[in-house]
């Protein structure tokens, strides 16, 4: 029962795609910070291996960089390759990688559905589908293997912004979690999903100009996420403290789902 063992994620090996920057990186220290070895992915392979470098020297583990593009078949295939050429199994995946698309309703387009969906939606379910066999190696009854999906608060309430298909594939990301938590668990790997408010990232600072002043102000806790808030809730689900939280979608947003008016009828 003691705090070192039941939130206890040393020696075990992650990945978390998406995890240069914003939610990802941010997940990707808390690991690091806790003895875990990373393999992080994006597209832009400079800024990649330069945060990976910069991760590594940090925390004085190993983050090891794998650039890619999630958002095809072909991308997907060479990433499950290069890490079974490094890894016979893993404990970890976090499918964090994700795209957002505003336009007006009259105006939205087919590229701006296609895009997001195959990221947010199709690249999740077929990285976990790949990578299930290097899941299940180490997993056990005592020792489960973990997946934790990020979603958001766009997919529990009506989205700001006119950000169509992003609010619907998180929604999707949320109950698909429940469908393969329900698979998985049979097979000692438990998946859960986060559903993020607000936290500083490129994706919502370039909606905001980089100004989370109003945001902070409207937020029931009058902050944004911090990184010790998303670390700190990945590290329970994938330590023994939370090994027994399974199919479940957990807000990280400062109370605005549950808190807010509009929400209490």
């Amino acid at each position: 029962m003691e705090i070192n063992s039941l939130f206890s994620v040393k020696g075990k090996t992650a990945i978390v795609t998406g995890g240069s920057r914003g939610i990802g990186e941010m997940i990707a220290s808390g690991f690091l910070a806790n003895g875990v070895k990373v393999y992080i992915s994006a597209r832009k392979a400079p800024a990649l291996i330069e945060k990976a470098n910069e991760l590594s020297e940090k925390f004085q583990q190993e983050c090891i960089p794998v650039p890619c593009d999630l958002s095809s078949s072909e991308g997907i295939n060479n990433f499950v390759t290069e890490i079974k050429n490094n890894e016979e199994s893993i404990d970890f995946l976090i499918n964090n990688a994700g795209a957002a698309w505003g336009e007006t309703f009259e105006s939205f387009s087919e590229k701006g559905w296609d895009k997001v969906m195959n990221l947010n939606v199709k690249s999740m379910f077929f990285l976990t589908q790949q990578f299930k066999t290097l899941l299940t190696k180490n997993a056990s009854l005592e020792d489960p293997s973990r997946v934790i999906n990020i979603g958001s608060i766009d997919g529990l309430n009506v989205p700001a912004f006119e950000t169509y298909s992003y609010s619907t594939s998180k929604a999707a990301v949320h109950h698909l979690t429940r469908v393969m938590a329900a698979k998985l668990v049979k097979e000692n790997i438990l998946v859960n999903a986060i559903a993020p408010g607000p936290y500083p990232s490129e994706m919502l600072g370039s909606a905001v100009n980089s100004d989370y002043t109003e945001i902070e102000k409207r937020n029931p806790r009058k902050r944004v996420g911090s990184a010790e808030d998303i670390a700190g809730l990945v590290i329970f689900l994938c330590s023994r403290a939370g090994a027994y939280t399974v199919g479940e979608t957990i807000t990280s947003d400062g109370g605005i789902v549950k808190t807010s008016s509009h929400n209490l009828g």
